[in-house]
């Protein structure tokens, strides 16, 4: 019988610039240092909290940013992981918001995200549809795509479990 994974309600925020550039933050896993990753802000829902409300404190704890407006719940998936020695079942809310330009400010990180990040990039589509890097979800450069083309979806679009 396989070992279970801890269940872990997540929000993602793809934060998008003038530009159409997408913010992410290099990773790794502390337990784990060739575990090399990009993703994007986010992190897991807090009791009481809904997704909403955790994506809003996501942005200003990893990226100081305030003043903005949360856009359209665009997706929906399902990642199982291993991350500093714990087997987690993500279950995602990803949200869309445009943001203006801003100095990113992380000192709101948490003790294992300073652990974890070792920078930050803001990503044109044509640099996420050639890096050879491992991106979260590893299809993000064909949905960034898609999602900046034609806008968010009407209802979430289900990314399934990977």
């Amino acid at each position: 019988m396989g070992i279970d994974h801890e269940i872990r309600y997540t929000v993602r925020i793809l934060l998008v610039d003038h530009l159409d550039r997408l913010l992410l933050f290099h990773g790794q896993d502390p337990a784990n240092l060739s575990d090399v990753f990009w993703c994007p802000v986010g992190g897991g829902i807090e009791p009481g909290e809904s997704p909403e409300q955790a994506a809003i404190r996501e942005v200003r704890e990893e990226t100081g940013l305030i003043d903005f407006e949360l856009g359209p719940h665009v997706w929906n998936g399902q990642e199982k992981y291993s991350f500093n020695g714990v087997k987690r079942h993500a279950i995602e809310t990803w949200f869309f918001a445009r943001v203006p330009e801003f100095e990113l400010d992380t000192s709101g990180f948490s003790e294992i995200e300073r652990k974890s990040f070792i920078e930050y990039r803001w990503w044109a589509q044509e640099d996420l549809s050639n890096t050879l890097e491992v991106l979260t979800p590893r299809h993000l450069s064909k949905l960034f795509y898609e999602l900046i083309r034609h806008g968010a979806p009407d209802i979430p679009i289900e990314l399934g479990l990977r």
